[in-house]
């Protein structure tokens, strides 16, 4: 657990690993999950990482439930009702692999 984290031992964990398999799977950049998350693109980075400075990085919970969203269409919500885009068009594995030449 990170410093003045309160997290519960009960509450779940997204791993780095977890979290790069979501960002991967909804075919989005770092800098396009950053944009759409509301973060710095370094934030991304430590989270698929685990880790800054020799530091672990948790991922907090607003963020998972953010990604939870996200991945279901929910783009925004005002409070009162949910404002949805497309479900987003998840990127194939002919795809993923193309993009690495």
């Amino acid at each position: 657990m990170t410093e003045g984290s309160s997290r519960q031992p009960s509450d779940p964990v997204m791993t780095p690993e977890a979290f790069r398999h979501w960002r991967k799977s909804l075919g989005l950049r770092q800098k396009d999950a950053a944009e759409r998350l509301g973060l710095k693109k370094r934030m991304i980075q430590y989270y698929e990482s685990g880790g800054r400075d020799g530091k672990l990085v948790e991922i907090p919970r607003a963020v998972r439930l953010a990604c939870w969203a996200l991945s279901r269409g929910v783009e925004d919500f005002d409070g009162t009702r949910e404002s949805r885009v497309d479900p987003p068009r998840r990127a194939t594995s002919d795809e993923r692999d193309g993009a690495r030449g």
